[in-house]
């Protein structure tokens, strides 16, 4: 699907950009993949790694829609993974979350309809699905531009899809490499925020194949959810350093208990699969009449039960300390 194709990736010099620049350059031969960010010496690094010929390196920012049109031009698809995420920032500095999570949206969809781009998925996450901080809340509304922005196509060949996930093990500013980063400074015990924390789990790999695939599975104006395990963060903490003992600090501002990526209020729209969910659209798009029980690859689904969320903390699928030991070992890799 992206042999001789042409990809950019915005936010391409974080954690999932690099890992998704890797698994196409091992599967596919694309004619250009592009890394748009912001940081210079973030994409100088990253070319010290990833200088094949096909590869090109973008300065810019989501906020400048002129230079994301730019970046666009001849590209087929797009993955949007340029994002302010870390939730106490956000609280502190709510406008710069805004612009960069709400306007930068606005300017990508932008781009991808000038440029009659083929396929745009944007990487959300648990946190937009009923949202309590504000990084949430911006990852809400993001979804929402990208799934309405399939009534702005007119006769375009564009199509915009969302992929949301949970925590990815490894990935810059989480819990992973912050507690193995105490225990290597030699702290007597480790911080838990509460004793009761779930979250769901999935490593940097499972996250990239499961947005590539979706490319295939798209029609257009579905949020994707794939079914991952959940951890408890007390064991999680029991993994890494099993001999420390552990004291609670309090939640963080904006964070939750348990994380949620299909609310209740929505299963009247979630579609269950064999190893994801669809949340449907809440709008109808003008021309199109879709099932969006059955994808592009013509795997089929089954709605669920009113009423059905899908919950970190009432997840069948549970890591036990050994599980995610292993799991965490694999990530890594």
């Amino acid at each position: 699907m992206f042999d001789n194709k042409s990809i950019l990736i915005t936010g391409g010099t974080g954690s999932f950009g690099k890992k998704y620049a890797s698994t196409i350059l091992k599967r596919y031969s694309p004619r250009r993949l592009i890394i748009y960010s912001r940081d210079e010496l973030k994409q100088f690094d990253m070319s010290q790694d990833f200088n094949q010929s096909c590869m090109r390196y973008m300065i810019g920012d989501v906020r400048d829609k002129e230079r994301l049109v730019q970046a666009c031009q001849d590209v087929d698809f797009i993955i949007h993974a340029a994002a302010l995420k870390q939730v106490p920032a956000a609280e502190y500095n709510p406008l710069e979350c805004i612009n960069t999570n709400i306007r930068g949206a606005e300017n990508v969809i932008h781009a991808a309809l000038e440029n009659n781009v083929e396929k745009v998925i944007a990487l959300s996450t648990d946190k937009a699905a009923n949202p309590i901080n504000l990084y949430g809340a911006t990852k809400l509304a993001s979804d929402k531009l990208f799934v309405a922005a399939n009534n702005m196509v007119g006769k375009k060949r564009t199509r915009f899809a969302v992929v949301r996930y949970g925590n990815v093990v490894g990935s810059r500013g989480s819990v992973v490499p912050f507690f193995e980063k105490l225990v290597g400074e030699g702290v007597d015990k480790l911080p838990i925020t509460d004793p009761q924390m779930t979250r769901f789990w999935i490593s940097l790999q499972q996250g990239v194949d499961f947005v590539l695939k979706n490319f295939s599975r798209m029609h257009g104006g579905e949020i994707f959810v794939p079914k991952i395990p959940s951890v408890r963060i007390p064991d999680l903490a029991k993994a890494i350093a099993p001999d420390l003992p552990q004291h609670v600090v309090g939640i963080r501002p904006g964070e939750k208990l348990h994380e949620i990526m299909c609310p209740s209020d929505d299963s009247h729209l979630t579609v269950e699969f064999e190893d994801h969910y669809v949340l449907q659209p809440t709008i109808r798009f003008y021309g199109i009449d879709t099932s969006f029980l059955e994808n592009k690859l013509g795997e089929t689904g089954a709605p669920v039960e009113r009423g059905f969320e899908y919950n970190s903390g009432s997840n069948p699928h549970f890591l036990s300390v050994d599980e995610i030991r292993d799991f965490n070992i694999e990530a890594m890799k």
